[in-house]
């Protein structure tokens, strides 16, 4: 049997000193066809693990539910991890931020006001447990002690700086260690304060997460444990992007540097990211402290491994520094080969509006304006409706996070969270139609759990507007949009919102970069797949589309805008385009 353990100064396997080479990629970010291809790129660069997070409000999209399918098979994951002869850290929250839809933590958790967030509240645990005693399994015949790849179990996630309920953190140690896991628990949090105290307990084994100053962060951590390995639990080698920012880079060179100060203390390590992949459909996350910022859909995070799976100018200078500390493999990887390009033009549209009976079932809610969740759909866009008597100043407590005006199915106006808009002008009377997008959960911070749509209360000239009907759209299949859809004149543009559909052939499976030129806001579709958000404002100016989405033969593009383009023109695009770097 084969033995992980953490001895006195390094990692042990089967008693030997082992030093983990780790580099992050999240399966449920990546194309289930293209996770051999990544997890190869991996030990091609000189690493030796697999790091991820695993998402539980993806997992169980409603209470009790536990989906493995696609590209949230977990255990297919670990055993292609296996299968390439490297180890896997494995670290399912409950909590994982990763700039992820509310930190991974289902949004229907946040129905019960009893369920306190990141505690040991009762409802909360129970439903935590619930979770675990789903995933578990799959983690646990997976061990190293069992013949697999899992060497490492973490428990939470940088929850020293989120609290410190000691209690909490034992209840999912216990959880653990009955339903098997034999591998070590450990905790990672940032080596600040009191954070690695707060957030750990004395028998789990502490690690830091940081990007530079190996050196002083290392001493920090080893103040604070006198003795075992040494571990960076998240290297940060690059940053996430904002709608409406620039695109965050690293100099290779410096992050390269601060690599090789870890190795030569004899640190182990796990590079964040190693490949980040992409924000699909409507999975990004958001911050806000003081200001709503949602994550853009490309999640590539200036990673060595690109986010379309090619090795970058990074990527070769960590891969030399490993070298220069262990023995690396001779095969190299090939960089990026030009795409096809090519130029559509969308043939069909059906106005979003039109559709809306056959996309979700309207709720009536008497009295105060509801919140998205009362639908049961904690994702996507929510259409509130009305008739409102007369015109005037329409008031909101907030907007979350997006929300477009009808009155009699004419637009008349936005209002947007960012801009901290919570006021639109009525010219007169009428159906009052409100088409609000969730543009991505809160992941990190006090404002994780809170409930999407309209705040309340909406006053109309200073009084208050009661019994909303609210409707969820479901967009996750395209078949009423396509019964729907009406043939398009051959010149303009196309208004919004509405779901149009355009076509294109190809000889077979291969990347392709969707460029949106002239399009203002909404989602794309391949072949029925959410390929994700994109926005004029940038900066990214492509959508990755991965290549098993493309197939032989005819190809349906379809495009969800929700404001109108200038064009009816798509084009695809010899690379990605992710915008302007920093500077």
């Amino acid at each position: 049997m084969n033995t992980f353990a953490i001895g006195d100064r390094d990692f042990l396997l089967d008693g030997e000193p082992f030093r983990i080479l780790s580099g992050a990629i999240h399966y449920f970010r990546v194309h289930p066809d293209q996770w051999a291809d990544r997890i190869h790129k991996a030990r091609l660069m000189g690493l030796n693990t697999i790091e991820t997070y695993v998402p539980w409000n993806e997992h169980s999209p409603t209470p009790g539910a536990f989906r493995t399918d696609g590209g949230l098979d977990l255990g297919r994951f670990l055993d292609l991890v296996a299968a390439e002869g490297m180890r896997a850290i494995v670290r399912p929250g409950p909590y994982i931020c990763a700039e992820w839809d509310n930190g991974g933590l289902p949004a229907w958790l946040f129905s019960d006001p009893t369920a306190g967030v990141r505690s040991s509240e009762p409802a909360y645990l129970a439903a935590v447990d619930s979770f675990l005693g789903s995933l578990l399994p799959i983690v646990v015949e997976r061990q190293i002690t069992r013949g697999g790849p899992v060497i490492l179990f973490q428990i939470e996630n940088e929850y020293g700086a989120y609290g410190k309920d000691k209690a909490y953190l034992q209840h999912l140690v216990d959880v653990a260690k009955r339903a098997g896991v034999d591998v070590p628990l450990f905790t990672c949090d940032q080596p600040f304060g009191t954070m690695i105290e707060d957030g750990s307990l004395p028998e789990l084994h502490k690690t830091g997460t940081f990007g530079s100053r190996a050196a002083e962060r290392l001493a920090f951590l080893r103040e604070h444990q006198p003795t075992g390995p040494l571990m960076c639990a998240e290297f940060w080698n690059g940053w996430f992007d904002n709608w409406g920012t620039h695109h965050h880079t690293t100099d290779a060179a410096a992050a390269a540097a601060e690599l090789d100060a870890l190795l030569t203390a004899g640190a182990s390590v796990n590079i964040y990211m190693f490949h980040g992949g992409t924000n699909f459909g409507f999975t990004n996350g958001a911050n806000d402290k003081g200001i709503y910022e949602p994550t853009i859909t490309s999640y590539d995070y200036d990673a060595p491994l690109s986010e379309d799976g090619f090795p970058t100018d990074k990527y070769f200078a960590f891969r030399d520094v490993i070298a220069r500390h262990f023995d690396v493999p001779g095969e190299v990887p090939a960089r990026r080969d030009e795409a096809v390009e090519c130029t559509v033009s969308v043939v069909s549209s059906v106005p979003l509006l039109k559709a809306v009976g056959s996309l979700g079932s309207p709720l009536t809610v008497p009295g105060t304006l509801p919140v998205s969740e009362a639908t049961g759909q904690y994702r996507g866009f929510q259409l509130y409706e009305r008739q409102v008597p007369d015109g005037g100043v329409l008031t909101f407590a907030e907007i979350r996070d997006r929300a477009q005006f009808f009155l009699d199915g004419f637009p008349v106006g936005i209002l947007s969270r960012e801009l901290g808009e919570r006021s639109i002008f009525l010219p007169r009377g009428g159906l009052l139609q409100i088409l609000v997008e969730d543009q991505g959960r809160v992941n990190y911070g006090p404002r994780i759990g809170e409930a999407k749509g309209l705040i309340g209360p909406a006053l109309l000239n200073g009084v208050e507007v009661l019994d909303w009907t609210i409707r969820p759209l479901d967009v996750g299949s395209l078949d009423v949009f396509r019964r729907a859809a009406n043939e398009l004149p051959d010149n303009g543009g196309v208004a919004g919102p509405s779901m149009s559909f355009a076509y294109f052939t190809a000889d077979g499976p291969g990347d392709r970069y969707l460029r949106l030129d002239g399009w203002t806001k909404g989602n794309a579709f391949i072949n029925g797949f959410n390929l994700g958000r994109y926005w004029s404002r940038g900066p990214q100016r492509t959508l990755y589309v991965p290549g098993p989405l493309i197939r032989e033969g005819v190809n349906e593009l379809a495009i969800l805008e929700l404001q109108g383009s200038s064009t009816r023109q798509v084009s695809f695009a010899a690379g990605p385009d992710l915008g302007p770097d920093e500077k």
